[in-house]
């Protein structure tokens, strides 16, 4: 094999190598125009499912009032001077308040709170008026926060894993970034979330190249939501081992090449 033959050989390899490295083509969002608004669910919310961790804080305007609705290991003391303080040394509300199976809180004073299939400001509302109700205290105020969001993503997508995030606010484009974005063999047309809906698991598709996606009720995951990303059919994967055959014979035939030359 002459030096000529060789360096064919070579860019020919050269070609092939940055063709396969460059077949990736995923566009997002292609009917979206510049300078055209599109409208989407800004106030969006959590939906409160079994085996969430809740961090639920009660406050007023009289601290002390508020301190029997807080979980601590040592209740409170009262002072000298007649101040009311938490005993924070024995603190157990790190874990928080954990939804059962039968999609109920235990929670202190107002006892089983059912809060299953509720959104968060449903639920602040309910023990805000519970609370009320009961003639504890005047306008209490009550945050709410998920200890342990979490989704999966699964399928042709970079990293496959169950991910959490701080907060409950999360869109599904930023999911799918989380773990790695679309791998080559995605279908972007094909982007599905299942989702748990009154006890049943039902399956949300996607076409990521539309501003449809915007007004999908998973833009914004749920809890426990799974997104499956369907990869390429088997035509296509066959397609891709051809080129994969192709570029490592090529490649020994290089190395052989490449030995002859420096051998003469």
């Amino acid at each position: 094999m002459n030096k000529s033959t060789c360096l064919l050989v070579i860019l020919l390899t050269a070609l092939m190598a940055t063709s396969c490295s460059s077949r990736k083509k995923i566009v997002y969002l292609q009917d979206m125009h510049m300078g055209i608004s599109y409208p989407f669910q800004d106030k969006h919310e959590a939906i409160v499912h079994r085996d969430d961790r809740l961090s639920i804080t009660v406050s007023c305007k009289n601290p002390e009032l508020a301190i029997p609705f807080n979980i601590y290991g040592g209740t409170f003391k009262v002072g000298a001077d007649g101040n009311v303080t938490a005993d924070t040394s024995t603190r157990i509300n790190e874990k928080g308040y954990r939804v059962d199976v039968n999609g109920d809180i235990d929670f202190p004073i107002l006892g089983k709170l059912h809060v299953e299939g509720m959104k968060v400001s449903e639920v602040v509302s309910m023990i805000a008026s519970k609370i009320e109700e009961g003639n504890y205290m005047k306008d209490p105020l009550v945050s709410i926060e998920f200890l342990n969001f979490k989704y999966t993503v699964l399928g042709a997508v970079g990293q496959n894993g169950t991910f959490s995030v701080d907060g409950d606010r999360v869109t599904l484009l930023e999911a799918i970034a989380k773990a790695g974005d679309l791998s080559a063999k995605a279908r972007i047309d094909r982007v599905a979330v299942i989702r748990e809906v009154d006890g049943e698991r039902k399956m949300f598709m996607h076409d990521l190249r539309t501003k449809d996606l915007f007004e999908s009720p998973c833009f914004y995951l749920q809890q426990n939501d799974i997104v499956y990303v369907e990869p390429r059919y088997r035509k296509k994967d066959g397609e891709d081992r051809g080129w994969q055959i192709g570029t490592t014979l090529l490649s020994a035939i290089t190395a052989a090449c490449s030995i002859v030359w420096a051998t003469k």
